[in-house]
């Protein structure tokens, strides 16, 4: 009986509204309280559980918008698209809709089947345009394209327009590289390193092999998040280097392309899921570990800068099952005016419209960030 209501909840998600809109409109008709219970089911003002995974939350005009990928009932790629949902309090969500429609073109980079991931949206003041990111893999072919797609749109909700996708800097070397590293980097022969995890191979992936491998089509992008700091300059933070290096890298004025000016974070260090804050100048990150679908232990970085150097730290969560980020996986710190948010995802592959989320307040303990589970708390908003 339960499959069945779920793949019912299945059938009525695909007839979403392609348009979004502004969020101004219905108020919530699913009484939640004013508490959030992480892990639990989280129902829209449908009464349907939100879909909204490895997503973000933009705040813009006094309402929350969070931006997800739909999943259906028994897969995980994607049908449907972005959706997009808004808020005033953090607990309570109207569905607004689809904000990203996959296309059903064939050939299309996004066409119905691809793989989108971790969409993340900014708001560029002075192009007045918001700006979509996302992890992109080409219908049919696994996780071999390993590119990053942007969207963008002249209002919050969408609809957003694809405009492309690709890899990460093609024929850029990291800004962080000295002349020596390049020269070195240069040097490394892919063909005798053919065995990978052995010491040598580590040590020539943090001398950049996997980078010299990728200079000239352009470096793999896979999960990420985006970043506006206090100047109004973004950067786009994503795995690289088959998941095993982070990259930084800043965006050209408009949000729509990178300017090539990026570094590498914990090189051949295997992370992912990156989740990135600044609290008092300090630059915090939020990653995990690269175990597929499996939930594992939560990593954290410092840095004085937002291009580094980064420093890494003790898994930050408390609690029950703190060793496996509380059975979650990190997507984004939503900063509020009051607290900072730290947001995951619990998946579930076989079911992966029954992924849960864990959305749990920072606290910030000896000058460093603490994430404590909570059974149910109430988010500050104001």
């Amino acid at each position: 009986m339960m499959r069945r209501i779920w793949m019912m909840t299945a059938m009525m998600a695909l007839m979403l509204p392609v348009f979004a809109g502004d969020g101004k409109g219905k108020q919530p008709s699913v009484e939640n309280g004013g508490t959030i219970r992480p892990g639990e089911l989280w129902l829209d003002n449908d009464g349907r559980h939100i879909n909204a995974h490895g997503g973000g939350v933009l705040e813009y005009d006094g309402t929350y918008y969070w931006f997800g990928e739909h999943k259906a009932d028994t897969t995980s790629n994607a049908m449907v698209g972005v959706t997009c949902y808004g808020s005033k309090d953090l607990v309570h969500w109207d569905n607004l809709g689809v904000a990203l429609k996959v296309s059903d073109v064939k050939g299309s980079d996004i066409e119905r089947g691809c793989i989108l991931e971790r969409p993340k949206v900014i708001y560029n003041k002075a192009t007045g345009k918001f700006v979509m990111w996302f992890h992109l893999e080409l219908k049919g072919k696994g996780y071999n394209a390993a590119r990053y797609g942007v969207a963008v749109s002249n209002r919050v909700g969408g609809p957003y327009k694809f405009l492309y996708s690709q890899r990460a800097n093609p024929a850029t070397w990291p800004a962080d590289f000295t002349e020596s590293q390049r020269a070195m980097a240069d040097t490394l022969d892919a063909e005798h390193f053919k065995k990978w995890w052995t010491p040598a191979w580590r040590e020539a992936v943090e001398k950049g092999l996997l980078v010299k491998r990728d200079f000239a089509t352009g470096q793999m992008s896979r999960d990420m998040t985006l970043y506006v700091d206090d100047d109004g300059k973004a950067y786009h933070i994503f795995s690289s280097e088959e998941n095993l290096t982070l990259h930084i890298a800043q965006l050209t004025n408009d949000y729509l392309h990178h300017n090539g000016n990026y570094v590498r974070v914990a090189p051949a260090g295997h992370n992912e899921a990156p989740a990135i804050f600044k609290k008092d100048g300090t630059y915090w990150m939020i990653t995990s570990g690269c175990t597929g679908w499996d939930p594992n232990e939560a990593r954290m970085f410092s840095a004085p800068h937002i291009l580094g150097p980064w420093t890494q730290h003790p898994n930050p969560c408390v609690g029950p099952k703190a060793e496996i980020t509380f059975g979650g996986q990190s997507t984004f710190v939503l900063h509020t005016a009051g607290q900072y948010i730290f947001m995951a995802d619990v998946w579930r592959p076989r079911h992966p419209i029954d992924a849960r989320y864990i959305w749990l307040p920072i606290t910030f303990e000896e000058g460093k960030p603490v994430v404590r589970w909570q059974d149910e708390w109430t988010p500050q908003v104001k």
